[in-house]
């Protein structure tokens, strides 16, 4: 077991440098990757308040740390008391995953050191900065339940946590079916922590996906996947009579799945599917996206064809580094900044 990994490990890298020779200035140049060592799908990347992580949930239900090559991944949370381990870690069976759970959007509440998860089956959930077993916030808004709880931001000046529910007819093991279908059914949605509710702040979105507030917090992002496009909300005069009405704030290339702001206001914007063919943005293969606030596009980043880039589903940038996170993948990738 323990040559048939090193093996693998050697040929990975081999190929890495073979690829990065071949393309010159290459993206491999400086990659690099973190692998799990049970399930797969680190969908959404997190760095608590101490910058220690990255954190990810993954296709068990687990949410997962990282303490550094010399102590490896240790279990962080679990979205359920009853949750059988038996039959869940390690799982990567999409079907266990109302069972199991499967967190997508993770976010630190850097004022609390809290984590705020939304999980897909479970809703809304928040743990302590020493993990254990998640608190259940939310599961329904006015009165429909959650189908799709995806992603995630937190304004930390007033805790409110702005979330995604990507449908209310499929569930995310039906991924596939929403994203041939017409269905309008996404919701943008906002957990007060104080009242302890949730309100539907906009309806009627074809397959909302990731969000992140603007660096003062006046407006949302929220990527609409199967519409190919960012949706910007204004937040600064929410209430006054049309405002919660979205603009575009960027039409893109292939489908949206995750966005985060990085700490210049700027926005990594990951694009999930659809890389089959060139994409009219001159960049042959554009993975990811950097736009500034205005909806400006800063850098494309290429994934040069390479399958490493599969499925791509988020980019967190922190210190120096993106951190690459996957919906089916068994690693986080990491490239320079």
């Amino acid at each position: 077991m323990m040559k048939s990994a090193a093996f693998k490990l050697l040929y990975v890298l081999f190929f890495f440098a073979h690829i990065a020779r071949s393309n010159g200035d290459s993206i491999f140049e400086n990659y690099s990757q973190i692998n799990l060592t049970q399930g797969t799908g680190p969908e959404s990347i997190a760095f608590d308040c101490k910058g220690e992580g990255p954190y990810v949930g993954i296709s068990d239900g687990r949410i997962l740390k990282w303490r550094g090559p010399k102590f490896g991944w240790k279990e962080f949370a679990i979205p359920s008391p009853f949750r059988r381990r038996n039959l869940c870690d390690g799982s990567t069976n999409s079907d266990l995953e109302p069972v199991c759970g499967r967190p997508l959007g993770l976010k630190f509440n850097t004022e609390t050191c809290y984590l705020y998860i939304a999980d897909a089956y479970f809703g809304l959930s928040i743990v302590g900065p020493y993990g254990g077993v998640v608190k259940r916030l939310a599961t329904s808004a006015e009165g429909d339940p959650f189908r799709f709880t995806n992603g995630i931001d937190i304004d930390t000046k007033t805790g409110i946590v702005y979330f995604t529910d990507s449908s209310i007819a499929f569930q995310r093991r039906d991924v596939d079916s929403l994203l041939r279908s017409s269905d309008r059914t996404g919701r943008l949605l906002k957990y007060d922590p104080y009242t302890k509710k949730v309100s539907v702040l906009y309806d009627g979105l074809v397959f909302p996906n990731g969000v992140a507030l603007s660096a003062n917090n006046s407006f949302l992002l929220v990527a609409e996947s199967t519409g190919f496009r960012i949706l910007k909300f204004n937040l600064a005069s929410q209430g006054k009579s049309g405002d919660n009405v979205p603009e575009v704030f960027a039409q893109l290339p292939r489908v949206p799945d995750n966005v985060k702001r990085n700490g210049n206001g700027e926005f990594w914007v990951a694009l999930n599917a659809g890389r089959s063919g060139t994409a009219p943005s001159g960049v042959p293969d554009p993975i990811a996206i950097k736009f500034d606030e205005e909806g400006n596009v800063l850098k494309r980043l290429d994934g040069n064809g390479a399958i490493t880039f599969n499925s791509i589903s988020e980019v967190k940038e922190f210190n120096g580094k993106l951190y690459i996170g996957s919906v089916t993948k068994p690693y986080v990738a990491i490239l320079n900044a």
